[in-house]
């Protein structure tokens, strides 16, 4: 039995990157050795196993071949005659198809070593084509490491094309496709995710109308404005609007083409809401301020407030439009939350009246 640190944490070691999660590869074994050392099994589809007091992976070394569509449609074959470099082989990229031996020797069969040096993304073998997954997986490789100067090989780009051109791309889960691009988008250089995969004439197919964010002219400005605090949400948010901005499609193909937790589909409507109102707020009417306040919930939710305030403000900077109402809607909020219905009905009102006395003192502090 042999045991390789192998993938993103040889890469990410090579690069001088934190390594936050080790994978490792057992050549050599068989299932019930491993379940005999303590080992706890968990792969559904080939034999990966837990370390018993790390709970990192140790994954026996296997070969894949294709079966089916989709990145789940392959049969994998794992045996102890399977070698490292057969392992290696099935592999996306050359820089994740390393492995690290015990004494710190690395094994490179692909070059990867020399593909970091010249910062370039390239696929480990003509099976690359088989997963449609990689292609997702490759511009958010190119999205994570654009600041230091990767790019993709052109003759990986031409594959990413043949499988864009085809129908695998269409038998990713919408679970699985969103996965990757909340990953994406949380990476240093987002807008390299969406451009690469416009590259790819795999943009639009995946995303719709955000596909062709990259296009608009303050998408750069917007990504600029992002900063390691800015949250997946407020991202996908802002990231959104402008798409909807230069294609003018409805959001409701967006939902369709994505399967989004309800926190980003909540604040990408809010914002949609919000900053159109945000940005013309000195020139609306007090009834028009009180109904984008009741529009976006903010009375009983104030706690959306930052969301969309942090949205708006990044949108603001990228499209040079005033965004005045940031420093006001938040003081003005606070003074609707202490009109008290108690006092109010104390004082006789009640009823029809109660509520169209609440409505008058909001409408007479947006005024001001």
């Amino acid at each position: 039995m042999q045991i390789y640190l192998v993938g993103g944490a040889v890469r990410d070691q090579l690069l001088g990157y934190p390594v936050y999660d080790r994978d490792w590869v057992v050549v050599g074994a068989t299932p019930e050795e491993m379940l005999n050392q303590g080992f706890k099994p968990v792969g559904a589809d080939f034999p990966v196993f837990l370390h018993p007091d790390t709970s990192e992976e140790y994954a026996l070394a296997r070969t894949e071949r294709k079966s089916g569509k989709g990145y789940k449609g392959f049969k994998y074959h794992a045996s102890p005659d399977v070698t490292l470099e057969e392992d290696l082989s099935r592999r996306d990229l050359t820089i994740n198809a390393m492995a690290q031996d015990s004494a710190g020797v690395i094994i490179d069969p692909f070059k990867g070593q020399q593909d970091l040096a010249n910062r370039t993304l390239r696929h480990v073998s003509p099976a690359f084509e088989e997963d449609p997954l990689r292609v997702l997986r490759v511009a958010r490789f190119a999205a994570r490491y654009a600041h230091l100067g990767f790019q993709v090989a052109p003759e990986t780009i031409q594959l990413m094309q043949r499988i864009a051109s085809g129908d695998e791309l269409e038998h990713l889960t919408k679970e699985r496709v969103w996965q990757e691009l909340e990953r994406a988008i949380m990476e240093r250089s987002p807008l390299t995710f969406f451009t690469v995969l416009a590259d790819s004439h795999a943009a639009e197919k995946l995303f719709g109308c955000l596909g062709q964010v990259a296009e608009h002219q303050a998408a750069h400005a917007l990504a600029a404005t992002f900063s390691e605090q800015t949250g997946g949400p407020v991202r996908f948010a802002s990231f959104a609007y402008l798409a909807q901005l230069h294609t003018r499609t409805s959001f409701e193909t967006l939902y369709e083409k994505l399967r989004m937790p309800n926190a980003y589909r909540d604040l990408t409507q809010q914002v949609a809401t919000a900053y159109p109102a945000l940005t013309q707020w000195e020139s609306l009417s007090p009834e028009q301020r009180l109904e984008t306040i009741q529009a976006l919930d903010l009375i009983r939710r104030p706690e959306r407030l930052n969301a969309i305030l942090a949205a708006c403000r990044n949108l603001a900077t990228a499209l040079n439009s005033p965004l005045n109402a940031v420093n006001t809607i938040e003081p003005l909020l606070q003074k609707i939350a202490e009109i008290d219905p108690k006092s109010l009905i104390q004082q006789g009102f009640k009823g029809a009246q109660l509520g169209q006395e609440i409505r008058k003192q909001q409408l007479m502090l947006c005024h001001s």
